[in-house]
C-alpha cells in the first residue's frame, strides 16, 4: 500500500509540474459549409435587389404615364365644360332671346341693344371656341400638358362667367318685359267698380 500511495503522489506531483510546460498544439477547423451559404445568400439577396430596382423604375414609368393620361381626362373635361356652355348659350339664343325680340313690351330701340349686348357674348364665345381648337390642335408654342390645362381651366372659367352674364341679362330682360306688362294692364284696366 505504501508503493500504491507513492506512485499515486509521484503522479500527483509530475502532473503538477508538467502541467505549467504542457500546452495543447492543434489546428483551427474551418467549416466553409456557412461560408458558401452566405455567399449563395448574398447573391441572391442581390438578385432581390436588382428586380426590386427594375420594379421601381416600372413602377415610376407607369405613375408618369398615369399622370399624362389624367392631364388627359382634365383637358377633356374642361373641353366638355366649354362645349356644354356653349350648348346653353345656343339655347338661350334659340328661345329666350326670341321671345325677348319678338316681345311687344320692348322698344324698337332696345331691340338693337339687346342684339349688341348677346352678339358680344357670343362672338366671345367663337373665339374660346377657336383658340381651344388652336391650343389643342397644335403644339402651341410646344407648352406642356400642365400649362395647357391651366389654359383651358381658364378659359373654362371664361366660360362659367359667359353662361352667369347671358343667364343675367336673359332674367335682366325677361324682368322688364314683365314689368312693363304689368304696368299695361295697370295703365289699361277698366276703372269701372
Amino acid at each position: 500500500m505504501k508503493t500504491k500511495i507513492k506512485i499515486l503522489v509521484a503522479t500527483v506531483v509530475l502532473t503538477l509540474f508538467m502541467s505549467g510546460k504542457a500546452t495543447a498544439q492543434g489546428m483551427p477547423t474551418y467549416d466553409n459549409t456557412n461560408f458558401i451559404s452566405l455567399v449563395k445568400q448574398l447573391i441572391e439577396s442581390g438578385k432581390q435587389t436588382a428586380q426590386m430596382i427594375k420594379s421601381v423604375k416600372f413602377l415610376k414609368d407607369a405613375k408618369e404615364a398615369i399622370e399624362k393620361v389624367s392631364s388627359v381626362v382634365e383637358q377633356l373635361r374642361a373641353v366638355e365644360e366649354i362645349g356644354q356652355n356653349n350648348q346653353r348659350l345656343i339655347n338661350v339664343m334659340q328661345n329666350d332671346l326670341q321671345d325677348i325680340l319678338n316681345s311687344p313690351y320692348i322698344k324698337p330701340d332696345e331691340v338693337s341693344r339687346v342684339v349688341e349686348s348677346f352678339d358680344a357674348i357670343v362672338q366671345n364665345s367663337l373665339d374660346t371656341v377657336d383658340f381651344i381648337d388652336e391650343v389643342l390642335s397644335s403644339d402651341y408654342l410646344k407648352m406642356s400638358d400642365a400649362e395647357r390645362a391651366e389654359i383651358l381651366k381658364a378659359k373654362e372659367l371664361e366660360s362659367k362667367e359667359m353662361v352667369v352674364n347671358i343667364t343675367t341679362k336673359t332674367r335682366r330682360y325677361k324682368d322688364i318685359i314683365s314689368f312693363r306688362k304689368m304696368q299695361d294692364k295697370i295703365n289699361n284696366r277698366e276703372t269701372e267698380y
